[in-house]
């Protein structure tokens, strides 16, 4: 497979962009891309044809063009890095080459990306009808990530944290609500299970992703179960130009343990933008990790080889094909004794991941007032796991999970609806999820169907400053009795083209699965443990409310952005685990139930300040409460119930900051940090004597980055990389020690001091 990517890039080198010299032929465009001013080329820019599938790069003059297209009018759309986008309209006739001039205006940062999770269109950001945050490539080289889990803290109101020092998975709350109340989708599809969620977010590398759109607050009516929190939405990388990257990271964790990445992307487009292929892989090899030196990693040993492909297939300009594959190959191990075999250590959590997804979509478009979109999306996950403690012969365990979905969606623009022009989107989808988990050691045999059949509907009008954006999702989940209703109103206000006042209200719900990670903790205790679901079991709902202000303006030479948004969730009918007894073999049953409910509120602060490419500043920073709304008991000591009103692992303030600056041409720098406050974590009794709840301090790791850029001739360049993650080793102090530690007592930055060197060739 490696050796198919070299031959990939050797091709790539050999492929050189086209001129276009405008010609005298009907039914064409010729355009040039130029910087307003000096009217220098813009190499390498997008050109989109404004509802239509068609798309192509300006080549090394800025020169682009389109051919054989029918008499009409056509919105061209433009887009560089560093610049604002760009539309414009020209008219094409049989008769003569329609030529169109774009003068671009330099900007610092991006405010006016296209995204399409606030509607499920493709939208300008700043028309979005809720707030959009993108997490881009460059945030990805800036702070040195390497996967999704170490990008995502980098938004206000995320937040990535840890939650065993054993397996290591980690989980990302939104605002701040746990994991599983957030959804993860790839290209607008949930295709992510109960299963695969567990280390999702460490099994998807950074060079699969062109961005990640986040939407905070309640996003089921869009998208359906799971999206109380808020939703994830990862975009992969689109062929959009030939070329090529080819990356290797040397990471050691604080002169203790070695990691050792690498990754390559290749893409191939036709000359005529009909078709194109993109190519990724990636290797990574991290050995165990052991903070305090008691023999137990606080990091396991991970092994991961990641490949995959996107590409497309354009029949003519009003249609597009897309297709797309991911497998996965993971291996995670922690504990001690990596030597020894599961069952022979003191304590071990393994797991063998194969994982296979794939998709397909066609995109039908009648000009710019119609788009009809089908789609199906599949992926299945093969697990071998061990979960045991003192030497236990009966903790190995096999679970197969296969999820797929397939949808339907009709875009339609009106000029006139009722009041105002408008957009109707209409859709419908349907998700499959089949688990089958496997402990015979522990009597567990547990197969679990979750079956959701939904549709959606939503209209959205256009005035003059004002857009208004109605929509409701309906549901039935097949462990549901009743339908699920969501509904969701938006309001965007735009007194000024820099200036953005949103009003949004959502909803989100969360379905009942038997399936759940704390199985795996009561496995490692050596107990068996069996789950049914109540009867009459409903849905747990959110209900969110937030409103936001997005100011962009210009201050002397600089270039500012300041978002605010204040947020409010209610969240009722929370599930809970109860003990009910035992069955016939001394298993213990658990029942999942609906419980009392919870509240977040609180205020989100996003600043961008920046000056070319001289200096860029980004930060965030949040403050919220997170509470139960009656006392919820946490665990029993000596009889005694203890509870807590506030949610634990939440801090009331956390937040982060990114500083990039290119003082040489061909050198340049990132500072980047995160700030953790004080939170409440359970502390559970085993390597302590009694279960307490402890109060934590809070955490500031500060990262560097340095980077040198060496052209070696017009189309390649070579960069060389280093720097330190976390300089001052800000990593949790008072982990437990030995086998009979609570490995869920992990806090606080998920990584220690890091120092790492890197090379890149790409063009």
């Amino acid at each position: 497979m490696k050796y198919y990517i070299i031959v990939l890039m050797l091709v790539c080198l050999g492929i050189s962009a086209r001129a276009v010299n405008p010609i005298k032929e009907g039914n064409m465009i010729a355009g040039h891309v130029i910087v307003k001013g000096s009217e220098e080329s813009i190499p390498f820019a997008t050109v989109q044809i404004v509802g239509h599938s068609g798309g192509t790069l300006s080549n090394d003059d800025g020169q682009f063009e389109f051919r054989k297209l029918p008499e009409g009018k056509y919105t061209l759309r433009v887009q560089a890095m560093g610049y604002k986008i760009q539309e414009k309209t020209v008219t094409v006739s049989k008769e003569f080459t329609a030529v169109i001039h774009f003068q671009m205006e330099e900007e610092s940062f991006m405010t006016d990306e296209v995204v399409v999770s606030a509607n499920r269109n493709e939208v300008n950001r700043k028309m979005a009808p809720v707030v959009v945050n993108v997490i881009s490539a460059k945030l990805f080289e800036t702070v040195n990530s390497t996967d999704l889990a170490k990008s995502l803290n980098f938004q206000s109101g995320l937040r990535v944290e840890n939650n065993c020092q054993n397996c290591g998975f980690p989980q990302v709350r939104i605002n701040g609500l746990e994991g599983p109340y957030s959804q993860i989708l790839i290209n607008s599809r949930p295709i992510i299970s109960a299963l695969s969620g567990v280390y999702g977010l460490e099994q998807i590398p950074v060079n699969m992703i062109g961005r990640v759109e986040v939407v905070r607050g309640g996003g089921s009516a869009l998208f359906g179960a799971n999206a109380v929190g808020g939703t994830i939405n990862i975009i992969t990388k689109d062929p959009i130009s030939n070329s090529f990257q080819v990356a290797s990271t040397m990471s050691n964790m604080n002169g203790k343990s070695w990691e050792q990445y690498m990754g390559g992307n290749v893409s191939l487009v036709a000359k005529d933008n009909s078709y194109g292929v993109a190519l990724y892989e990636t290797y990574r090899n991290r050995n165990p990790y052991d903070a305090d030196g008691d023999g137990f990693s606080e990091l396991g040993k991970l092994n991961m080889n990641t490949f995959g492909v996107r590409a497309y297939y354009r029949p003519n300009h009003f249609s597009r094909i897309n297709l797309e594959y991911h497998t996965t190959n993971e291996f995670r191990r922690g504990g001690n004794k990596f030597n020894l075999q599961p069952h022979e250590a003191d304590i071990t959590e393994q797991t063998k991941h194969i994982i296979n997804s794939g998709g397909v979509s066609y995109d039908r478009y009648w000009g710019e007032k119609h788009k009809m979109s089908v789609y199906g999306s599949i992926q299945h996950t093969d697990r071998s796991s061990y979960y045991g403690a003192q030497r236990d012969l009966n903790a190995y365990g096999k679970t197969n999970d296969l999820t797929w979905v397939v949808g339907g969606m009709y875009v339609g623009n009106m000029d006139n609806c009722l009041f105002a022009p408008a957009t109707f989107t209409g859709g419908m989808e349907y998700q499959d999820n089949s688990l089958h988990d496997v402990m015979t050691g522990y009597h567990r045999d547990m197969q679990q169907d979750v079956r959701i059949a939904g549709g959606f509907v939503q209209n959205e009008w256009r005035m003059n400053r004002l857009t208004m954006l109605v929509g409701a999702r309906l549901d039935k989940h097949n462990l549901i009795d009743n339908l699920i209703f969501s509904p969701r109103v938006n309001f965007l206000y735009r007194p000024t083209d820099n200036l953005q006042a949103r009003l949004t209200y959502s909803t989100g719900f969360r379905a009942p699965q038997a399936y759940d990670e704390d199985l795996h903790v009561t496995a490692v205790g050596g107990e068996g443990v069996q789950i049914k679901l109540a009867d009459n079991l409903r849905e747990e709902r959110s209900n969110s409310f937030s409103g936001s202000l997005d100011w962009t303006l210009p201050v002397g030479h600089w270039q500012a952005n300041f978002l605010l948004e204040g947020f409010y969730t209610d969240l009722r009918h929370v599930f809970v685990l109860e003990d009910i007894g035992k069955n016939e073999n001394g298993d213990m049953i658990k029942e999942r139930r609906n419980g009392n409910g919870a509240r977040v509120y609180g205020v989100n602060l996003d600043a961008k300040v920046a000056h070319g490419r001289e200096a860029q500043l980004q930060l965030g920073f949040t403050v919220q409460r997170s509470q139960y709304t009656r006392e919820e008991v946490w665990t029993e000591v000596d009889g005694v119930e203890l509870t807590t009103k506030r949610m634990p692992r939440t801090p009331d303030y956390y937040g982060y900051f990114t500083f990039t600056s290119a003082p040489l041409k061909r050198f340049d720098f990132s500072l980047s940090g995160t700030y953790t406050g004080k939170m409440i974590v359970p502390h559970l009794a085993g390597y302590i004597e009694k279960s307490r709840m402890e109060h934590t301090p809070q955490f500031m790791d500060i990262n560097v980055k340095l980077n040198y850029t060496f052209v070696l001739n017009d189309h390649i360049k070579l960069q060389l990389n280093g720097g330190v993650q976390n300089i001052f080793n800000s990593f949790q102090k008072d982990l437990d020690k030995g086998e009979f530690r609570d490995a869920g007592y992990f806090y606080g930055p998920t990584q220690p001091r890091t120092y790492f060197i890197g090379i890149k060739i790409m063009n």
